[in-house]
């Protein structure tokens, strides 16, 4: 299976959601599925930065709040309408000026803590977040995300997060070549040698 990521500068476009202002995104990332659909809802079409290194808000699109039935369509699943919400306040939001990229994730398996989301950068801590409900939590999911962005290394302790955050953590990643608190370098156990010196 073929999987295409298409950049596509919206600059010089008259559809550029910011105008060009002081949280504009310069672009928007497109993620094309091999049924030839986009994954993401129409708002996340116009979110995102096309800085690599910065940080990213994940949301998981298949996500099941509980309201839904066995033959529901994807996109009235609980993680599309919160990325929905998420996008649709995106613009004018703390989030957004801060540079934070949006993207929908086609299932994170994290399906026994829905909804899930995650924030991630190079070089800073991943936080991966569930138990949120798309008709109360969507600004909180862009509360975290622009403390996500300002905290020095992208470490969220608990106060700074929004309430359903704080008992909705799933996991904090320390990035790779992190050193100090809380990493601890692992090494096997010493073997003692079978070939003493009474055998000479």
């Amino acid at each position: 299976m073929l999987y295409y990521n298409i950049t596509i500068c919206l600059i010089a476009s008259a559809k550029c959601p910011l105008e060009a202002g002081p949280g504009c995104r310069k672009g928007v990332d497109m993620h094309t599925s091999r049924y030839g659909k986009t994954d993401l809802p129409p708002p996340f079409r116009q979110a995102g930065t096309m800085r690599g290194d910065g940080p990213t808000l994940s949301i998981c699109l298949r996500c099941r709040d509980g309201r839904e039935n066995r033959n529901t369509d994807l996109d009235q699943r609980g993680g599309r309408r919160l990325a929905q919400l998420v996008a649709d306040a995106f613009p004018d939001s703390t989030a957004a000026r801060w540079g934070i990229r949006l993207r929908g994730v086609n299932c994170m398996s994290n399906c026994k803590r829905p909804c899930t989301i995650a924030l991630s950068a190079p070089g800073r801590f991943t936080y991966l977040f569930g138990d949120l409900d798309p008709a109360l939590h969507a600004g909180d999911v862009l509360s975290v995300a622009a403390a996500y962005a300002e905290a020095e290394g992208g470490h969220l302790p608990r106060p700074v997060r929004p309430k359903v955050l704080r008992a909705g953590i799933l996991g904090r990643i320390p990035p790779l070549g992190f050193a100090g608190d809380p990493v601890e370098p692992l090494s096997p156990t010493p073997r003692h040698s079978t070939h003493g010196s009474d055998n000479v």
